[in-house]
């Protein structure tokens, strides 16, 4: 059975996430959309609210699951027994830090590759903190976000 990990802070989870979720999903048996606790990140959602937005919004996606872990992505994949990590890339930009991830961890596991996956172009231009930006000042998410979602993120802003 093979199992794939798509570690990331998910601060909230974007159209250009779910792009790579969904594709991703097609290449193995299991895919675990691994939320990280990053203690040198402040994340606007908590790390509750950010697992509860990806398990609504992959609720259709039956070999998709939603867990979040902390320390080492090493350690988690070992605990999950999967070898492979999956990175989604919109830019160059993106490739120069994830490459020295990947190679850290090729070089903590020799067993562990990393699957670098280009986001759909109609998301190149997305991040989470461009829709926290928007949602923050009342601007339009619409279409970056999972519809089933986009009224949670905006309640965040504006309760």
């Amino acid at each position: 059975m093979s199992i794939y990990v798509y570690p990331g802070s998910f601060d909230p989870v974007t159209n250009g996430h779910m792009d790579i979720i969904k594709r991703a999903s097609k290449l193995c048996d299991r895919l675990i959309v691994a939320v990280l606790v990053n203690n040198s990140k402040n994340p606007v959602f908590t790390l509750e609210e950010r697992v509860s937005l990806l398990k609504r919004s992959v609720k259709d996606i039956d070999n998709v699951e939603v867990e979040s872990f902390s320390g080492l992505l090493i350690d988690y994949m070992k605990k999950k027994g999967s070898k492979i990590i999956i990175k989604g890339l919109r830019a160059v930009s993106d490739f120069e830090y994830e490459l020295q991830m990947a190679l850290l961890n090729k070089n903590l596991d020799s067993n562990i590759e990393t699957l670098f996956m280009m986001t759909n172009i109609n998301y190149s231009f997305l991040s989470s903190s461009s829709v926290r930006e928007l949602a923050r000042n009342n601007g339009n998410i619409g279409g970056l976000v999972p519809d089933i979602i986009k009224d949670n993120i905006m309640d965040k802003f504006h309760k």
